[in-house]
């Protein structure tokens, strides 16, 4: 199992439109039916996580965005309305346990929110960081994080162009986990 987080991100580094908006929702390919990889990239996943902020919106659609995921919320709350099958959590350690339990060999989807993401990537459980860059400038809107700190440990994995002008750039978390208890590396 692996945890990916897949984020589009506009050119000037926001992760949603001033709106509010995901940043993909503003990019006219995407608009007229391109995937921009999403379709490819789901196909090896068997859940999504997420925090409440990104979760709730999803309550009040017309047709349900995760029918063949599992689904994991982390939220200090269970919303009002979230159908039984989604397992709710306050603390990203447990939440994280439970998704390992669940988890029958394919991947999770971590679905945007910074917050989550940063909390993914603190436990060291989060192993792939995939921007969609979209060919826009927002000039505002949610940021993905304040500032890139060059101790994340993220390492280039590859990139590709899609439709449109918009270009997915791969991220290899692996450097950010911490040592394995009883390592070497721990001993230090």
């Amino acid at each position: 199992m692996k945890i990916r987080a897949r984020q589009a991100i506009s050119a000037d580094g926001y992760v949603t439109t001033p709106a509010g908006w995901p940043a993909h929702t503003a990019d006219p390919a995407f608009v007229s039916g391109e995937s921009h990889g999403i379709r490819e990239f789901l196909a090896g996943c068997e859940a999504a996580v997420m925090g409440r902020t990104t979760f709730e919106p999803a309550l009040t659609n017309d047709r349900w965005p995760w029918p063949d995921l599992d689904v994991f919320v982390l939220a200090s709350r269970r919303p009002a309305g979230t159908p039984d099958h989604v397992v709710t959590d306050s603390d990203p350690e447990q939440l994280l346990e439970k998704i390992r339990a669940a988890n029958r060999g394919g991947d999770v989807h971590l679905v945007g929110g910074p917050r989550t993401i940063q909390a993914f990537h603190a436990l060291g459980a989060l192993d792939t960081l995939e921007l969609v860059v979209v060919p826009l400038l927002f000039g505002g809107g949610m940021r993905l994080t304040p500032t890139v700190d060059p101790s994340l440990g993220l390492a280039f994995a590859g990139e590709r162009a899609l439709p449109g002008g918009s270009v997915e750039i791969v991220y290899s978390c692996e450097g950010s986990r911490p040592p394995l208890p009883g390592s070497p590396a721990s001993q230090r």
